[in-house]
C-alpha cells in the first residue's frame, strides 16, 4: 500500500460512547420480524452513517460478525465506501475523523479496532468473540 487506508469517520462522542470514552463507530440494525420465526431483515449502516457524519456511503460486503457473549448481542460489520456528502456532526457524534490504521488502534478499544481493521482484510468475512471489552481467542 503506498499511501495509509483512508478508514471510515467514526464518532468518539457518541450518546452512548463504549466505556472509558474512546472512539466507536456507527452501525446498523437487525430486525426480527414479527410473525415470522427465523426471519430477520438487515439494516446495514447507510442510513445511520449518514444521519451520524454526513456522509453518504454505499454498503458493500460482509466484513465480519462480531458476537459479545456478555450481552447477547452480535453485530454484522459491511464495508462501506464514500459517496457524497459533507461531515458534520449530529446529536449523536461530537467528531469525525478519518483515520489510518495505527490510530484505529490507537483511538477505539480493541473490540471496536478489530471491525475496522477487518474491514481492510480481504480476507473475510471474520468471525470473532469478545466480552465487551477483550477479545475472546479461539481454541
Amino acid at each position: 500500500m503506498t499511501e495509509p487506508a483512508r478508514m471510515p469517520p467514526n464518532s468518539p462522542g457518541r450518546a452512548d460512547p463504549p466505556a472509558g470514552g474512546s472512539s466507536t463507530m456507527c452501525c446498523g440494525r437487525i430486525h426480527l420480524r414479527a410473525g415470522c420465526p427465523g426471519m430477520v431483515r438487515v439494516s446495514p449502516s447507510a442510513r445511520p452513517f449518514k444521519s451520524e457524519t454526513g456522509i453518504h456511503v454505499e454498503v458493500d460486503e460482509l466484513t465480519g460478525v462480531y458476537k459479545n457473549l456478555t450481552r447477547g448481542i452480535v453485530a454484522l460489520v459491511f464495508r462501506c465506501k464514500p459517496s457524497g456528502g459533507t461531515e458534520r456532526t449530529s446529536s449523536e457524534s461530537t467528531a469525525v475523523s478519518w483515520l489510518t490504521p495505527d490510530k484505529v488502534s490507537e483511538r477505539m478499544s480493541e473490540v471496536f479496532a478489530v471491525r475496522l481493521l477487518d474491514a481492510l482484510d480481504s480476507n473475510g468475512p471474520h468471525v470473532r468473540s469478545h466480552d465487551g471489552k477483550r477479545l475472546i481467542r479461539a481454541g
